[in-house]
């Protein structure tokens, strides 16, 4: 099996393997001015994607131009969350040679949809046979055998297992584990665990009165428990180097920060991924009772991923969560009235690069009563990591200082390195390549330091395993 890495190999962003020129492994965008997208031209015969985060499925469209054009397979909520974000990337980029697509290409994408549940294998016809006999290889008659199991990372998101015959890879894509509970290993978990929802093992905790229920990772998705056989394991590395707090406790003093400040007489913007982070912290409100807006292309992904109660955590926390939470139709006059209001507003972007959140901060930024709860990771270069570092906003093409207090909360959808490490230990006999993060490198050399079979594969380069 040879694995030629187009993106997201010792970066985070435009993830895309592409498996014996045949079977391509997510196709993502690295967003930026310009967007930045896989490597090399490619002409699969199917596309196979792990979950609808841009990094992962933004490209997917321009795989549609041609008439050759390949059979694209994923779960239901990935399938939507890839077309809405396709429609994003129209909105901001289209027409320019920022976007490699158009509408026509978007709305291919339907005809050659195929949706899959988590544990229910597919096959995925193989070509290049003529290829391989000419190498010497014998000719694969059935092609791949795909399967998905839950990620634990956002709604739909997936592990995925593709077995040729010969070899078995485990791609882990994006994931996230639940913390152990009652001194059981995530593993453990996995034998009480049946399909998605709330058969997922665990045991919520009830507070006393005024407290909310905690559970041990995130609310809106169970973590990821499946260990399946491979011999190779191609495992992200976002968070190689950082150990997150107890949820319980980030929840804790989000919460605490936000209802003090509200107490105050003041307003808190809290900026949010769309998809994925935007509900959790919703079901996190919710369940502290503290009340919230809801702004910007989160409302929309909200309502999609309600559509899918199998795959998540609690469908009726997130159902109450969106009774307790108030959704923004209006426009800025809306907004900036709502900006005057004694209350927290979650809305996008999540790293302060254009959305309603940038309508807000210029309303609230010059008073220290508010405040600015950023909830992800602020990659270099973006106004969130300015605001963050420097305490200073670019509004309108002025850089101007922020009086309102900047809070940064650790809600990440990511595994950390214990995770990782745990994760690892089910597959100390298989060979092991870490790619998707900024010490990728780094990582791989403590395995293999520590008797891993493991290497970090470098952008544009093919591995034989």
């Amino acid at each position: 099996m040879d694995l030629r890495f187009l993106g997201g190999a010792r970066e985070v962003g435009r993830s895309a393997i592409l498996v014996d020129d045949s079977l391509l492994l997510d196709y993502g965008l690295l967003t930026g001015t310009p967007p930045r997208y896989p490597i090399g031209d490619v002409d699969p015969d199917a596309v196979v994607l792990s979950h609808g985060h841009l990094d992962h499925v933004g490209a997917v469209p321009a795989l549609l131009s041609g008439t050759d054009r390949p059979e694209i397979h994923w779960t239901p909520p990935t399938a939507e969350l890839a077309r809405t974000l396709a429609r994003d990337t129209l909105k901001l980029h289209g027409g320019t040679p920022q976007c490699p697509f158009t509408e026509t290409e978007v709305t291919r994408i339907t005809e050659h949809s195929h949706r899959h549940g988590y544990r229910e294998p597919f096959a995925v016809p193989a070509s290049g046979e003529d290829a391989r006999r000419s190498s010497g290889l014998e000719p694969r008659a059935e092609g791949y055998e795909v399967t998905f199991f839950d990620a634990g990372h956002i709604p739909g998101s997936a592990h995925v297992l593709v077995d040729d015959g010969e070899t078995r890879l485990f791609y882990t894509g994006d994931f996230h584990v639940d913390e152990p509970t009652d001194g059981r290993t995530n593993t453990e978990d996995e034998r009480s665990r049946q399909g998605s929802g709330r058969a997922d093992g665990y045991v919520a905790k009830t507070g006393s009165a005024g407290e909310a229920e905690s559970v041990p990772g995130q609310r809106l998705v169970a973590g990821s428990t499946a260990r399946p056989e491979a011999d190779v394991l191609l495992i992200e590395s976002t968070y190689s180097d950082v150990e997150h707090g107890p949820r319980e406790e980030v929840e804790r003093r989000f919460a605490e920060s936000v209802r003090t400040t509200l107490w105050e007489g003041g307003t808190v913007v809290i900026p949010a991924f769309a998809i994925g982070r935007t509900q959790e912290l919703m079901m996190v409100c919710a369940a502290h009772g503290v009340p919230c807006y809801v702004d910007g292309m989160g409302a929309e992904v909200t309502e999609q991923v309600r559509q899918h109660p199998d795959f998540l955590r609690d469908a009726d926390a997130l159902r109450r969560a969106n009774s307790h939470a108030r959704f923004v139709t209006g426009r800025d006059g809306q907004r900036r009235r709502i900006a005057a209001d004694n209350t927290a507003i979650i809305t996008t972007s999540g790293m302060l690069s254009g959305g309603p959140a940038m309508t807000y901060i210029p309303e609230i930024r010059g008073h220290p009563v508010n405040k600015i709860c950023l909830t992800g990771y602020q990659v270099a270069g973006t106004p969130g990591r300015e605001l963050l570092d420097t305490g200073r906003a670019e509004i309108d093409g002025q850089v101007v200082p922020v009086s309102a207090r900047v809070e940064q909360y650790d809600f990440s959808a990511h595994v950390d390195r214990s995770g990782l490490l745990d994760f690892l230990g089910s597959y100390e006999e298989s060979e092991v390549l870490v790619n998707h993060g900024d010490r990728c490198v780094a990582f791989a050399e403590e395995l293999a330091e520590s008797g891993y079979v493991a290497s970090a594969p470098d952008l544009g380069e093919t591995i034989t395993v």
